[in-house]
């Protein structure tokens, strides 16, 4: 039987500094409301499919966190400024997603929409997180962006699918499936099937 979820934590949200432990990410249980200060990197489908093909990495991924999002950039006089950063549907990387937590060492992967079985027993087994980011609100989100560090593979991918490096300070996001088992997409999705069937019952 799968662990229950969790209720949130009375204590208000956590400050995690990034990079993230192994002990802090395993202390992390679903329903957990996080805010994330640090560096992290954005990674999307041809990212995931490249890394995942075993091609070397042009920054430092070990034990970073990926965020499944195409930033919305403009070009400034320093360089770029993040005017949109709204998460991109996690569940396209799933084919990916427990080779790379493998492989580097991931902490957490941010996104929407949640994941699949292969992911979580990877973060169980690796240690690692997924973290929700809301969805539909790109500005709010891009305020927590304090600055672009790096942009790695932009000639080559063009940029929703380059790797943006940002540096963010209280980033929110939700912990939706932790290292010890729980994922509150598959409690959700099963709890509403069992309501779909009370509601509509299928005839003998």
């Amino acid at each position: 039987m799968a662990p229950a979820p969790p209720s949130p934590q009375p204590d208000g949200p956590r400050r995690l500094q990034l990079p993230l432990s192994d002990v802090t990410v395993r202390d992390l249980h679903a329903a957990d409301f996080v805010l994330l200060s640090g560096t992290l990197y954005t990674a999307r489908d041809a990212v995931h499919s490249a890394l995942a093909g075993g091609e070397t990495p042009p920054c430092n991924l070990v034990e970073s966190v990926l965020y499944h999002c195409g930033p919305v950039v403009t070009r400034t006089a320093g360089g770029w400024e993040v005017v949109a950063a709204g998460p991109t549907t996690s569940i396209r990387e799933e084919p990916y997603a427990a080779t790379l937590i493998q492989r580097f060492g991931l902490r957490a992967l941010i996104g929407k929409g949640g994941m699949g079985e292969h992911t979580l027993a990877a973060c169980g087994q690796y240690g690692c997180v997924y973290l929700h980011a809301v969805g539909g609100a790109a500005q709010v989100l891009a305020a927590a962006v304090e600055g672009v560090q790096a942009v790695h593979w932009l000639d080559r991918l063009g940029s929703p699918e380059a790797i943006w490096e940002l540096r963010v300070k209280d980033f929110p996001a939700l912990v939706t499936m932790d290292t010890h088992g729980v994922s509150l997409h598959a409690a959700i999705e099963k709890a509403s099937r069992a309501r779909l069937a009370a509601l509509c019952p299928v005839p003998d």
